[in-house]
């Protein structure tokens, strides 16, 4: 896609969203009557209303207030023999993204993949089909009205039998695979898949309350982790108290959680430890200590989100560096794991693979390099 032509299209798909927008809610209104399912956290992420339609056409604004990430150049080199060699960024292709029930990722995902350049395929989940199909149409409005390709965003309108037959032959080259989805999918899409794959994994996120922590500051951000949004893979899943904290604390955050209708486990399982729930539902425990604490967030965190809660910069500071999570906190929430939150302007996912990137997605993670050799001759 011309660089010009971009953000050309990125304003028609806001006018096309705004004008679409009774019949988006119209059709998402199907799409979540006919949903069968007893997942809340997925029909929770199903749902649309003119708040989320807001914040899509914001998402698009704020992606076209950024910078194209495509031929930057990276480094540049001056060879003994004239050679100027340059490396510079350049868009992976064709992405893949299968996900489950956000109609908003066909928005955010398709705005940041079309600004780097890229082509993309989106499979999104049955119960937002109505919803996604629409929302694929307005894209191919805007391509339509800024002259281009309309194959640039595919809908693959697929059953699972016929996804999996598509991954299997794709009828494009396929350059990246991002799956968001459950441990099932991801492994299926890693054994077929025949370019890199990217991993938008479980949450599983925790939280560890320090004897050096302000009370009053702990209270709220457990409280405010695990209740503000459930669905979210950054909301709050497991709270470790130092054993060292008065028991006054720890009761009291019992009880708050509760009031609040929140399901706490306080001796959890092996299952429980790995689990990320999306639900009204916590790990609360005692720890001896942040190595003890660190110790379990490496063993069962699903690599996304950890904070700690402390008054002592340097307790923090080692909580940080020894936790191996793509994003860790010092005295904040979890909650703010998110592309928007963190001046990306929208996200594509958030990995929580090392390679080749780590946590949200937005544009300058949808890149590869390339090297730009310029001589005259030369030989060697």
């Amino acid at each position: 896609m011309i660089k010009n032509n971009r953000n050309i299209v990125l304003n028609k798909m806001m006018a096309e969203i705004e004008t679409h927008r009774k019949e988006l809610l119209a059709q998402n209104a199907i799409d979540a009557q006919e949903y069968k399912g007893n997942d809340q956290s997925m029909y929770d992420r199903l749902l649309i209303n003119n708040k989320k339609i807001d914040a899509m056409i914001d998402s698009l604004k704020k992606v076209i207030q950024h910078e194209d990430p495509t031929m930057k150049t990276i480094s540049s080199f001056e060879h003994q023999n004239g050679l100027i060699i340059q490396n510079k960024t350049v868009p992976f292709g064709t992405i893949l993204i299968i996900y489950e029930s956000r109609p908003d990722v066909t928005v955010e995902a398709t705005a940041i993949a079309l600004k780097s350049g890229n082509k993309i395929l989106l499979k999104g989940g049955k119960e937002a089909r109505r919803s996604n199909l629409l929302l694929h149409q307005c894209w191919v409005n805007a391509l339509t009205q800024a002259g281009m390709e309309t194959q640039t965003v595919r809908y693959l309108d697929y059953s699972r039998e016929q996804m999996q037959q598509y991954l299997e032959n794709p009828d494009t080259k396929i350059d990246l695979m991002i799956p968001r989805g459950g441990e099932k999918l991801i492994a299926y899409v890693k054994s077929i898949a025949q370019c890199p794959v990217l991993v938008s994994g479980r949450g599983n996120n925790f939280l560890y309350v320090s004897q050096h922590s302000d009370w009053e500051v702990a209270r709220n951000l457990i409280i405010q982790s695990k209740i503000s949004k459930i669905s979210a893979c950054n909301a709050l899943d497991k709270v470790l108290i130092d054993q060292n904290m008065h028991n006054a604390f720890y009761e009291e955050i019992r009880d708050l959680l509760t009031e609040e209708g929140v399901e706490i486990i306080e001796n959890p399982s092996e299952d429980n430890w790995y689990e990320e729930f999306l639900a009204m539902k916590i790990v609360l425990t005692k720890v001896d200590g942040v190595k003890s604490a660190i110790n379990l967030i490496n063993q069962y965190s699903g690599g996304h989100s950890a904070t700690i809660v402390t008054t002592y910069i340097e307790e923090a500071q080692y909580f940080m560096e020894k936790v191996d999570c793509a994003a860790v906190y010092h005295n904040a929430s979890t909650r703010f794991t998110d592309g928007g939150q963190f001046g990306l302007g929208a996200e594509m996912a958030i990995s929580t693979e090392k390679l080749h990137h780590r946590g949200p997605l937005g544009l300058e993670q949808l890149v590869t390099n390339k090297w730009f050799v310029y001589g005259n001759g030369q030989v060697r």
